[in-house]
């Protein structure tokens, strides 16, 4: 079963939920959209950026076809196909317009990492939708013990960021600082909701992830916001 440690779909609240970062974002947005549909949320997943258009029959091209998608416990995909690459981009506006008053949860896509386990966001990015109330940032834990060059899209940013060059191995300080930074995942997150996604825990020891702990709950981040993901997650 799908799984979600939060309570986006258990608290009888509408939410506009946007994924930022790095580190599985479509995997972890796919996951948490199968754990709204069994919930029996009708969830709309989309992107502001691209995502692969899925096989699974989720995606769905008009207002019918998504509601139909609903009618079987299923979450609905929409966006526009980009021919040259099969991927997904933004939905039309009126399809979208159309479908929100009808949704409980959305899921957006916001960002894109180019499939590295963490990054700095350059100036056009993320690309909230504007009535988000959530964001979700997600790290690859993959990420520590390399350096931003090799794990971190848009290594120049991260390394300005953070002070150091961009051959600095990361390790728990800095990613937890490219997560809490306003120049970094939490760019343009103001008032709204913030959680964090730490993803691929199975590849660190259990004191690197109690170190990331700590360092993301000393500076204000609420536990029950932190999700300690491992692969294979979706499966329990």
């Amino acid at each position: 079963m799908a799984h979600c440690p939060f309570d986006f779909f258990t608290d009888g609240k509408k939410h506009n939920i946007c994924l930022v970062g790095g580190g599985g974002k479509t995997t972890v947005m796919y996951e948490l959209a199968a754990a709204g549909a069994v919930c029996g949320r009708r969830v709309l997943v989309l992107t502001s950026t691209h995502i692969l258009r899925p096989a699974d029959g989720s995606f769905a091209a008009d207002v019918p076809a998504v509601q139909n998608l609903w009618q079987q416990g299923r979450y609905a995909v929409i966006g526009t196909p980009e021919l040259s690459t099969g991927k997904l981009t933004a939905p039309p506006s009126g399809l979208y317009n159309e479908l929100q008053p009808q949704v409980d949860v959305i899921l957006c896509e916001a960002d894109g990492s180019r499939h590295k386990p963490c990054k700095a966001p350059a100036a056009h990015e993320p690309v909230l939708l504007p009535d988000c109330d959530m964001v979700l940032a997600v790290a690859g834990m993959d990420a520590l013990g390399n350096s931003l060059q090799q794990a971190c899209q848009r290594p120049q940013l991260a390394a300005a960021l953070l002070g150091c060059s961009s051959d600095s191995v990361i390790d728990e300080q800095m990613l937890a600082a490219l997560l809490l930074s306003e120049q970094g995942s939490r760019k343009n997150v103001g008032a709204r909701a913030y959680y964090i996604v730490l993803n691929k825990c199975d590849l660190i020891k259990a004191a690197q992830q109690e170190e990331m702990l700590r360092l993301l709950v000393g500076e204000g981040i609420d536990e029950r916001k932190i999700w300690l993901r491992e692969r294979g997650d979706s499966k329990c």
